[in-house]
């Protein structure tokens, strides 16, 4: 497997090169693609942003998770639960690349090549969003909302490569993301600032240790 894998490129390769491919824009708040019916599809986020949002029979949402620039998403990475409902819904204007994954199976009428690179490039992706779901699993297996929060903007901190970051969620969806009461959340944050954990303007957020 090649270090040096360009997800930008893969995505431009493969609109330029395969018509298996679609490249569908989508407004705020639209939805993308439900889980209910699983259609093979994989998807990956070439502008904008998305959350793949769950409701059960009480019409409680909560938000599995945030889809950024490149990221990855599909039925394919999630078992249908027919107590729940999952919808992919755009947060802002988004341009998002859809194929489904039987196209390794079957070249289309161009013969494209890229269809080789597509297999080597499936492994990069598919670990990409493994990598994606295990830091949610280990935000969810915290047992405390302050224990949930510093795990949380760690990460971001990490990707940021700086103790300040911009929080990508309001906070109202980030009570959602981590499965917390927001008020809770919200009293957390607060002794957090208090106790010299974090300093807080707006959504930027300085992480005072690590």
């Amino acid at each position: 497997m090649k270090n040096n894998f360009s997800i930008e490129k893969f995505c431009n390769n493969l609109l330029s090169s395969c018509e298996k491919v679609q490249e569908k824009d989508f407004e705020k708040n639209e939805i993308i693609t439900t889980y209910i019916v699983n259609r093979n599809q994989v998807c990956i986020v070439l502008e904008g942003s998305a959350d793949l949002m769950r409701y059960d029979f009480n019409g409680n949402q909560m938000i599995v998770e945030r889809f950024n620039q490149f990221d990855i998403f599909g039925e394919i990475f999630y078992q249908i639960n027919t107590n729940n409902e999952l919808f992919v819904i755009a947060k802002e204007k988004s341009k998002i690349l859809v194929f489904n994954y039987d196209i390794f199976e079957k070249k289309c009428k161009k013969n494209c090549k890229f269809h080789e690179e597509l297999l080597l490039g499936l492994p990069n992706l598919v670990l990409s969003k493994v990598s994606d779901l295990n830091l949610r699993i280990e935000l969810l297996a915290k047992k405390t909302i302050r224990d949930k929060l510093i795990s949380y903007f760690k990460i971001l901190s990490e990707k940021a490569f700086s103790k300040t970051f911009t929080l990508p969620l309001s906070l109202t969806d980030l009570a959602d993301y981590l499965s917390v009461d927001r008020s809770a959340m919200m009293r957390e944050l607060k002794l957090l600032k208090e106790d010299g954990f974090i300093k807080k303007s707006g959504d930027k957020i300085t992480l005072m240790i690590m």
